[in-house]
């Protein structure tokens, strides 16, 4: 199947996105210094959070984040729940997204664009419908359209209807679209998590959660 994200369209795009990362890159450096900084100071090492998310097609990349969550345990030695182990300086970084940064680099690589639907965990590619899975088709990315109409704050199904609408309707005035709305949502700090919870509930796949944000235990999946 061939995907809307191709021609030279799609070339301006790529080109469009390394460009904007290495320079984002270059003017961010002392606050991804500072950052680090704090983060090694205040929960230890390290600083970065590492993690295996599907790409376009669903091939695997290791998307980089800073750290918001402490590794305390339990007296049985087990990870406490995400929500347990934000602290404040977590919940910062996550409110002023400040620790969606370091996926510049995932940009510079290739490996993200600015604008797509979010990569997600890679157990929850078995968990899709068919037209969810459409979400694949193009390149993911920090913010998307999805996180300009509710973020966290709506489910499941309705994040993956508009990530698939955004499969279909992608071009590059789109985009910009997209971007400059996220910039206006970031300084309102709108959609961050579902309301009354701390972090988002994780995806047990559409036929388990009955059209709603789905159970088990909170993970971090934005």
């Amino acid at each position: 199947m061939r995907s809307r994200q191709s021609g030279w369209r799609f070339a301006i795009k790529v080109i469009m996105d390394r460009a904007a990362a290495g320079i984002g890159l270059i003017l961010l450096s002392p606050m991804v210094f500072l950052v680090s900084i704090t983060i090694l100071l205040f929960m230890g090492r390290p600083a970065f959070f590492f993690q295996w998310r599907p790409g376009r097609w669903a091939r695997p990349f290791r998307v980089v984040k800073f750290r918001t969550m402490t590794d305390a345990r339990g007296p049985d030695g087990e990870l406490l729940p995400s929500a347990q182990r934000i602290n404040p300086l977590g919940r910062f970084l996550r409110a002023t997204s400040l620790d969606e940064i370091p996926q510049l680099w995932n940009v510079l690589r290739g490996d993200l664009s600015l604008v797509g639907p979010r990569p997600l965990r890679m157990r929850y590619l078995e968990r899709y419908t068919p037209e969810q899975a459409r979400r694949h088709e193009v390149l993911p990315g920090i913010t998307g359209w999805a996180q300009i109409n509710g973020r966290n704050a709506i489910s499941w199904e309705d994040k993956f209807e508009l990530d698939v609408w955004y499969v279909d309707q992608w071009s590059l005035r789109l985009d910009l679209r997209i971007l400059l709305t996220t910039v206006l949502k970031v300084l309102r700090r709108e959609g961050i998590a579902p309301r009354g919870q701390a972090t988002v509930s994780e995806f047990l796949g559409s036929a388990n959660t009955s059209g709603r944000d789905g159970g088990g235990n909170a993970a971090r999946v934005d």
